[in-house]
Order: C-alpha cells, then structure tokens, then sequence
C-alpha cells in the first residue's frame, strides 16, 4: 500500500506532519478527518521501492499479455477498478504489480485510465496512452485495448525476427574482432625482434610498422581507449539530447543505403496499421492523425503527418499532402488516395500494413544474405592484410640472405 506523507492543521491551529499507509489521496483526507485533522498538504512518500516517478520498466510482451487481459476482464462485464485490482494479485511481474497497485488508487481517486498510466512511461508508452484516451472517450476501450495487445504481440515478433536475423553476421564480427586481437597482441609481438635489424636500416615495411604500432598502442595503452570509451559515450548522448540532432539522426537512418528503407516501411507499418485501427473503430481522422504520427518512431515522418493533419483540417484528402513528403514511397502514397475515394481507408491502410510486413521481410532477409558474405570478405581483408605485415619482412630479409 502507497506510503502518504501530509502536513495538517488541528482545531486549535497547530500544524502537525506525518505518515500514513493508504491507496489513495481521498482516504488519507478521510483518515485526517476522522482525527479531527484538517489536510493542508499531502504527497506520496518517495522511497526505494516507489514506481510512481516514471515506474521501472516492464516488458513489451509482459505489457501486450497485461492489455488483453484487461480487454477479456472488461469485456465480460467486470468493472475496471476490479479488472485492475484482479490482474494486480495474479500478476507474476513484480514492476507490473506495483504499477497497477498505484494505478488502481489513482483510478479509485477519480483519475482517468489514461492520465493514470500516464504517470508510469517507461511501463506504458504515448501511443498506447493516447489509444486508451480515445477509446475511454468513443465507449470502445475494450476493443482498443485488445488492439494495443495485438499491435505489442506484433512488433515484438518483427523485432525477434530481426535479432536473429542478425545473429549470424552478429556472431562473425565478434569472432572477426577476437582472431584479429588474438594476432595483433599476441602474433605480432613475438615477430617484433626478428624485424628489429630492419627497421634499424629503415627498411621495415611501412604496413609492418603500422601494424608494430597498432599492437604496441593495444598492448600499453588500452586504458586510454577504456578512459575515452564512456567519455565518447557520454557526449554522443548529451549532442544527440538536442531535437534538432535527433532531427539529423532520423534523417540519416531513412538515407542509409539497404537498410534505411528497411527501417522507413517498418515506420510506416506502425503508422499505417495504427490509423487503421483508429478509423476502423470510429475514431475521427484528425484525433486518429494526431495519435498515430507518432507511432512512426522517427521525427522526420511524424513532421510530415502533422503537417498533413493540418491540410486535412482545411478540407484537403489525405494523401494529397502525404505526396509532398519525399521519404514516403509513391505506391504507399497511391494506395491511401484510392482508399480515400473509395471510401474505404481504414481497411486499405490495414492491408497495407501487412504488405509493407511482408516487403519488410523479404527486404530484410535480401539484407542479411548479402551481410554475411560481406563480413566474411571484410574478416578475409583484415587477417590477409595482418598475415601480409608479418610476411614482407620475412620475405625481404630472405632476398637479402640470397644476395
């Protein structure tokens, strides 16, 4: 139960402060009262074991089992402070158990489902708070938590699918970087007094002796890359923390060549499938613009349906202003503009959604066929070039042995 510190006056006009265990605001005013107590401030208590300043984490297919419970609990009849207070207890995710916890007191307290789970972001993101809003405010929260469930389930399928499309050429980088470290560290050192002779006469290639530096600079002062490691890390984060970097960034990521259209239909996927789902359970195309741009994940395109959304206030289609955006494909753009007429958009946004799935997946798979062999062939360089800068000497101070 959620600790509560108040400050409150008594009858006669002495303030008075403390501690009290309760689920709620209202009942810790109720227990004030029934002391004679009148509450002029009352906070929940920070501690350790507080979720309510942003929450710990949970995961995405622990948050997509929680939605579709609710839905099922909901849809059955059984009211939502209930719903909330059954999937506490049966919860078997410690984070989750003590959001909903909180939740349940804030709900109880006269706050909307929405601006409750609002309180926890790293638990529950924009999207899936602003899905709850809209479906509390059309009657249909049981559909669009069911959505939300689905929408989860899926993008954590498409993002299992890509780690383990990346696991093979994942795996020959790792083995590329130890075999080289291996060489450089431990190869190269025992060959350094054989060259000694030769690079006293100024005759040591000049790839051997990038290659003597490398391994020196590696075997006395790696501690300097392990001080500007967290260093770089660090000013990367505090560069990127500006919009307009970030702006930067998500317009590098759709020009990247392969693998930025890869990323741009697995943004438009989302967006696609997310207004779909919108429209399709009445909500109107303004709110449902508004909600699903940012399902794209990227600034870029978000820019851009907002600006459409603003066009489609003036009266405009759609797809009009879509058009003007030069990262959104054509076919994509054509499709919404024959829905729009047809009257049908939200099924043919749905049916697009699983195309680009699908197009991402082939895609996708086309990117790591075409990985591999490239690792392999950088792996192949890098050691050919290590063994060549042992090797030259060799073969020079034998010529000379001949002569």
């Amino acid at each position: 139960m959620p600790e509560f510190t108040y400050e409150a006056m008594a009858g006669t006009g002495q303030r008075t402060n403390g501690t009290l265990s309760a689920n709620s605001e209202r009942e810790v005013v109720t227990m004030l009262d029934a002391k004679g107590l009148f509450a002029l401030k009352i906070e929940e208590a920070r501690s350790v074991g507080n979720v309510r300043r942003g929450g710990r984490r949970v995961g995405s297919r622990v948050m997509a089992t929680f939605f579709s419970q609710l839905a099922d609990l909901l849809r059955a009849g059984v009211p939502l402070l209930r719903c909330i207070e059954i999937l506490e207890r049966q919860s078997t995710n410690a984070a989750l158990a003590d959001i909903l916890r909180e939740v349940h007191a804030k709900v109880a307290d006269g706050t909307t489902l929405a601006d409750a789970l609002a309180e926890f972001p790293r638990a529950f993101n924009e999207l899936s708070i602003s899905m709850v809003r809209a479906g509390q405010e059309g009657g249909f929260l049981e559909d669009v938590l069911e959505r939300i469930a689905h929408f989860t389930e899926h993008q954590e399928d498409l993002k299992a699918k890509v780690i383990g499309a990346l696991a093979y050429p994942a795996f020959l980088a790792v083995t590329a970087f130890v075999v080289l470290m291996v060489l450089v560290v431990f190869f190269v050192p025992m060959f350094e007094p054989i060259f000694k002779k030769l690079d006293e006469a100024g005759e040591l290639p000049l790839l051997t002796q990038m290659l003597i530096g490398t391994s020196r600079f590696i075997i006395y002062y790696w501690w300097i890359a392990a001080l500007i490691a967290p260093v770089a890390i660090a000013a990367y984060w505090q560069v990127t923390s500006s919009e307009k970097a970030r702006l930067w960034i998500d317009t590098m990521r759709l020009r990247l060549p392969v693998a930025g259209t890869v990323y741009l239909n697995f943004a438009l996927s989302r967006f696609t499938r997310i207004l779909g789902t919108l429209l399709r359970n009445g909500i109107p195309i303004l709110q449902s613009l508004k909600i699903a741009k940012d399902s794209t994940g990227n600034r870029v395109l978000s820019a851009a349906i907002a600006d459409a959304a603003e066009h489609v206030t003036a009266g405009n289609k759609l797809a009009i202003p879509l058009a003007t955006c030069k990262y959104l494909p054509r076919d994509i753009v054509e499709m919404i503009s024959v829905g729009e007429e047809s009257n049908q958009l939200e099924k043919v946004l749905l049916d697009t959604a699983d195309a680009l799935d699908r197009r991402t997946g082939r895609q996708l798979e086309l990117m790591i066929r075409l990985l591999e062999p490239m690792m392999l062939l950088v792996m192949a360089v890098v050691i050919l070039l290590v063994v060549l800068g042992l090797l030259l000497p060799v073969f020079k101070m034998s010529r000379v042995v001949k002569n």
